[in-house]
This record gives structure tokens, sequence and C-alpha cells, in this order.
């Protein structure tokens, strides 16, 4: 009994890694900054952004997903079109390195067994961990002061589409949502200094673009003919 166990845990453990393709690929396009200063628009990119990520596919419908992603994020009152912002004038500039790991979700199959032309939206979440410059507002102005960290809850929303055997290109645009109010200076942790804005409300940024990926390993047949 315990041999055929065994047979069969080998035999299904065999199955499952060559079931299985692989995405390794770049991100390239611009971030913008949703918060206390500057601009509200929420897909806004003023800044340019990078990244490289990694996508192990489990079936047509969905696919483990690990990203890094950075990009310097900007914001100027004097964008904005509330008049109270434009009076104040406080203007940032931020350094974010991302990195994320959670489920992609297709809403139509994908099958990269078949190599036919295909497209699907798709939707990816999970969980990022994000370093970015810690701020401070001092002589009417946000300074920096050395580095600090954060949970982010990244909402993508995308539509991909294979255009070659081994090349899936995408274009997606994702929000973060922080545990942070202070990416902006407007919050900072030390009591002492002065706040601004609506300290309530957590920071967010976006990251916009284009991701292109090479497909590689077995390629998965998720049906049995």
């Amino acid at each position: 009994m315990n041999k055929i166990f065994i047979s069969f845990l080998c035999f299904f453990t065999f199955t499952a890694i060559h079931a299985q393709i692989h995405e390794l690929g770049v991100f390239l396009g611009g971030s913008n900054y949703i918060g206390d200063v500057g601009n509200t628009a929420y897909i806004d990119p003023n800044e340019p952004a990078f990244g490289v990520l990694y996508k192990w596919n489990k079936s047509p419908r969905h696919a483990y997903r690990i990203s890094y992603t950075q990009s310097q994020i900007s914001s100027d009152d004097l964008e904005s079109k509330e008049p109270g912002r434009n009076l104040r004038g406080y203007s940032f500039v931020n350094n974010i390195k991302e990195l994320s790991a959670g489920l992609e979700f297709n809403f139509f199959d994908f099958n990269l067994h078949d190599y036919k032309n295909k497209t699907t939206p798709y939707i990816y979440s999970g969980i990022s961990y994000v370093l970015y410059d810690g701020k401070y507002v001092a002589s009417n102005a946000i300074q920096t002061s050395g580095t600090s960290s954060t949970i982010a809850i990244p909402m993508t929303l995308g539509v991909k589409s294979n255009i070659a055997e081994y090349f899936i290109i995408a274009i997606e645009a994702g929000a973060r949502y922080t545990f942070t109010d202070n990416i902006d200076g407007s919050n900072p942790k030390n009591g002492s200094l002065p706040k601004f804005g609506n300290i309530n409300n957590n920071d967010w940024y976006v990251f916009s673009g284009v991701t292109l990926t090479y497909t590689f390993g077995e390629k998965p047949c998720y049906c049995r003919e």
C-alpha cells in the first residue's frame, strides 16, 4: 500500500511539474501619486517607471505573479485644480521601490498550450512591500529624511495577448493602496512635526504601462483529450 501511495504521489508531482509554463519579462510605463499634494487624477503618469516580473501559470485562468518595480514619483500643488493647494504651493519627489507577489486571474481562458492568437482582460492583486523616502515639512517645504517602508495592496486591471509563439504583451494600470500617509510628508511619525491635508486617508500611487513577457518551460496541457 505504501508503495502504491508513493507511486501515485510521484506521478502527480511529476505531472504538476510538467504541466506548468513560466513567463519572465519587463514592465515599462509611468507612475503617478494620489494624496494630499498636487493633482488628484487617478491615472495621470508623470514619471517613468520600470520593472521585472515572473509568472507561473497554474491554469488557463490563473497564475502566480512576482514583480519588482521602481519609479520616482512627484507631485506639485501648482498643478492641482484645487485653489487651496495652489495657494499652499507644496511639491515633493519620492523614490518608490516595490516588491509584489500575488495572483493574476484571467476573465477568459488563456491556454498557452494553444498557439492561436488569444486575448483576455485580467485582474491582479496580492501584497507589496514598499521602500520610500521619509518626508516632513520644514521651512514651508517638504524635506527628505532617511528611508521608510510600508505594505501596500495592488489592484491591477489589464488586457493581454500573445503576439508570437513565445511572447505575450499586456497593457495594464495598477493602483496601490498604501498603509502610510507620509509618502508626501503630510503625516510624519514624529508628533512634533507639522501635519497637513487629510490625515485620515492613506496615500495611493499608480503604475500604468506595458509588460512584455517571454514564455518558457514545458507547455501545459490543462485537459486530456
